[in-house]
């Protein structure tokens, strides 16, 4: 049973104007149909309850903002013309050659498109706190732990692992736990206290607002490409384009690391180089429908060798859905990566095989 307390849409004979309905429903879609059909009432309502959860946050009001979140997002898709993306400031980037890196206070909608359109990608320096970034990643092992407990059939901690019920519409679209889980992650709505956690830093941090001046118009995430990422060094990598199974969308990758990775944990191979159209796929070595073998990749990369960056806590890799990467491990590395993989689409191009999810 939810118990949903909203101050909009108050009873008109209320005796003041803090007076609140209450809803009680027992799935999402019963709440879907008692809330405001409005999208700006629904991000008063998000907002009422961010800021209710910063002055004391509790597992109820988690699960609400997921709910809620989801709900938003669902009615704010559109159907309408895309407005092109921002302007590429060229004259900002490194120098061509360069690997294309900013610091975190230099990054804007106009440098990370200059820089997708001519590497295929950017990294950005502390993007996050680092003791932020470190916090995240205890919790996400704390996630994984949880986890563990529920297929074993016992009680998971409260917040750390609960299987999120979408609306009726998205249920298929989760079916994709298990392969999720195979490599090295979470999703992050199954972990409420983590996705909040998580929304709250991009947020905070000036990520939101930074792909939303990308996108220019409301930038979305989703059920099921919203992924808490712990990555052991014994499980291998496969080279990927994630535009080959997502359809047309209008995409921009946030790829946080949440550790040190790239030498002592798995990191990210790239191939440096903006490509225009999807490789060859499923030849050689690959086997899944969706991987690129190596040889395929190291001819995409041409005269420009694939690099294998080294990240700390904090720092971001931004790319959309044409790069080539894979997890860059080897099993000779002593310790696991723990990263945040964050897709946003924009509202008028979102995949239609996904969940959406309001941030």
């Amino acid at each position: 049973m939810w118990r949903f307390k909203r101050t909009s849409k108050a009873p008109q004979h209320a005796d003041s104007a803090s007076a609140a309905a209450v809803l009680e429903v027992s799935s999402i879609d019963q709440l879907a149909e008692q809330l405001p059909d409005s999208v700006d009432e629904l991000d008063r309502l998000v907002d009422e309850l961010v800021e209710r959860y910063r002055r004391q946050p509790t597992r109820e009001i988690e699960r609400q903002l997921l709910a809620l979140r989801h709900i938003l997002a669902a009615r704010s898709l559109t159907s309408g013309p895309s407005p092109d993306f921002a302007e590429p400031d060229f004259e900002s980037l490194p120098p061509e050659g360069e690997i294309p890196e900013v610091n975190a206070a230099h990054l804007t909608p106009g440098i990370v498109r200059a820089a997708i359109l001519r590497h295929g990608f950017l990294i950005a320096r502390g993007v996050v706190p680092r003791d932020e970034a470190i916090k995240l990643a205890e919790g996400i092992d704390r996630a994984f732990e949880e986890r563990e407990k529920a297929l074993r059939g016992e009680e998971p901690e409260p917040g750390y692992y609960e299987e999120f019920q979408p609306l009726e519409a998205y249920r298929e679209s989760l079916l994709v736990r298990p392969w999720i889980r195979e490599g090295g992650g979470v999703l992050a709505p199954d972990a409420p206290i983590l996705c909040e956690q998580m929304i709250d830093l991009i947020t905070r941090h000036g990520i939101r607002s930074l792909v939303e001046g990308y996108m220019r118009e409301r930038p979305l995430i989703s059920l099921q490409k919203t992924t808490l990422r712990k990555a052991e060094p014994h499980v291998p990598g496969a080279w990927h384009q994630d535009g080959s199974f997502m359809g047309e969308v209008r995409a921009l990758n946030l790829w946080l690391s949440l550790s040190r990775c790239g030498d002592e944990s798995p990191g990210l191979d790239i191939v440096p180089r903006r490509l225009d159209h999807y490789v060859e796929q499923r030849t050689d070595e690959a086997v899944l429908s969706i991987q690129v073998s190596q040889r395929v990749a190291e001819q995409a990369a041409g005269d420009r060798p694939i690099i294998r960056p080294i990240f700390e806590p904090g720092d971001a890799v931004f790319f959309d859905e044409m790069l080539l990467h894979q997890t860059g491990s080897d099993p000779s590395m002593p310790k696991p990566r723990y990263a945040v993989e964050c897709w946003f689409f924009g509202c008028s191009k979102f995949p239609q095989e996904y969940g959406p999810l309001a941030v």
